[in-house]
């Protein structure tokens, strides 16, 4: 399992998490699309915008591998946001993805705009550096 290394591990503030600390000895959580309804509250709506943005700092429009990025939040993103390259295997930690960013500004527009939301300016703190 792949670890993305600078990527954060969860939302600051919160336990809403990132990404997972070791593979699962019996095989990688399935992903499922989930639809996201209207009454979901902020705070989960603010992790998905967490996520994404995270996503698009860390990868851009560039395909990545799922590795150790946690399958729930994933699975909130998992066919709009996110889209998986070639045939979706939901139980695979080395699936590619990469995200759309017409779909992304659509959904989250907050994240694209001119001043960065308020969960991006903590991400500074408590990341794993490449830079050791």
């Amino acid at each position: 399992m792949l670890k993305h290394r600078g990527f954060p591990s969860r939302l600051p503030s919160s336990d809403y998490q990132f990404t997972i600390r070791r593979a699962n000895p019996k095989g990688a959580t399935k992903l499922a699309a989930r639809e996201r309804f209207r009454d979901r509250s902020a705070a989960d709506r603010r992790a998905d915008a967490g996520f994404l943005a995270a996503l698009i700092e860390h990868f851009g429009e560039e395909e990545f591998e799922r590795g150790n990025l946690d399958a729930g939040r994933l699975s909130w993103l998992l066919g709009c946001e996110v889209v998986a390259i070639g045939k979706l295997d939901p139980t695979s930690y080395d699936q590619l993805f990469r995200v759309d960013l017409g779909k992304a500004q659509a959904s989250f527009p907050e994240i694209f705009a001119q001043d960065e939301p308020d969960f991006v300016e903590d991400w500074d703190d408590g990341f794993d550096s490449d830079e050791d």
